[in-house]
């Protein structure tokens, strides 16, 4: 009994914090439906309306106290964010957690909203449809996405999604494979590009190494079995870098030698999939850029923990 009482244990010490961040998802949907169902706003109201700014702004200052308290959040180069649309891309933790951070911050210091493309399994979770609706949360096709531009919004994607999320690890390797459709939106749209990153963002959840089995099985069901772990209130520092910007006047030979030296097979495709090819390379390599510049690697969780006590970091 000993044994097992101290198993058990120790599996809750690893899950906890997960299972607490998901009951705080689930609370925060029941306060936007009381909200709803008090009448501050109609049923029929668009989701996205002001009208549920007031609502926006108590979850928002909720997740915003457990940033600072949890893991010391902080954000930084947020005055690189363009005034009108634009495309955010950034770097998919076990949990995005740094990125729910990111959302509540960035409405609290610039009362804006930014809608964010999700994988196709958030929008089966049950008993979360008001809470996605009202945050901007979209499964994020061409369409949905350039009318959100044209509308001014920003627009976060992680091109490598669950599966970064599942089977990268401290080395903080990206796993876009061969997405590329954000850069075909910006190019569309005519929207800058801006990379965001956040610090020991792996060093504060974790998954279990990668094993083939769950590998062939989330590639055959597009499903995460692999439950996070972890929780540690490590530092989390979300950093946004300069905007790759939309040039209407670069020449795809230009944008060549301008991101990447010897790229010979680009000539033998179309000058829109070079211009497609060329700036989601950019975006990679700008996102790669913001993680050797300030994360540790390999990750490790101890100087994760002693970044909350670095007072004279800038």
């Amino acid at each position: 009994m000993v044994i097992i009482s101290l198993t058990i244990s120790a599996i809750l010490i690893f899950f906890i914090v997960p299972l607490t961040i998901l009951l705080f998802i689930y609370l925060t949907n029941i306060l936007l439906l009381l909200y709803r169902r008090n009448g501050e706003v109609k049923a029929t109201e668009d989701p996205l309306s002001d009208v549920w700014d007031s609502a926006r702004k108590t979850v928002a200052s909720f997740w915003d106290i457990y940033a600072r308290i949890w893991h010391g959040y902080e954000l930084h180069g947020v005055e690189n964010l363009p005034e009108g649309p634009g495309i955010l891309v950034y770097y998919h933790g076990a949990i995005p957690i740094d990125y729910l951070y990111f959302l509540s911050r960035l409405f609290l210091w610039k009362n804006r909203l930014c809608l964010s493309v999700a994988d196709h399994f958030v929008f089966r979770l049950p008993g979360l449809k008001l809470l996605l609706e009202v945050t901007g949360v979209m499964p994020g096709t061409r369409e949905e996405c350039l009318s959100a531009l044209k509308n001014g919004y920003l627009v976060s994607i992680s091109p490598g999604g669950v599966r970064e999320a599942l089977f990268s690890d401290e080395s903080y390797q990206l796993m876009w494979g061969n997405r590329k459709g954000f850069a075909q939106v910006a190019l569309d749209a005519k929207v800058p590009i801006i990379p965001m990153y956040t610090q020991n963002v792996r060093e504060g959840y974790r998954m279990f190494k990668e094993r083939r089995f769950f590998r062939r099985l989330y590639e055959s069901t597009r499903l995460p079995f692999t439950p996070p772990y972890g929780g540690l209130p490590v530092k989390f520092r979300t950093y946004i870098g300069e905007p790759i910007p939309y040039d209407p006047n670069i020449t795809t030979d230009e944008l060549v030698e301008k991101v990447i030296s010897d790229c010979t097979v680009l000539y033998c495709i179309s000058r829109y999939a070079k211009a497609n090819f060329l700036l989601s390379f950019q975006t990679k390599t700008a996102v790669q850029a913001l993680i050797k510049k300030h994360q540790t690697i390999p990750g490790s969780m101890w100087k994760a923990l002693l970044d909350r006590f670095d007072k004279h970091h800038k």
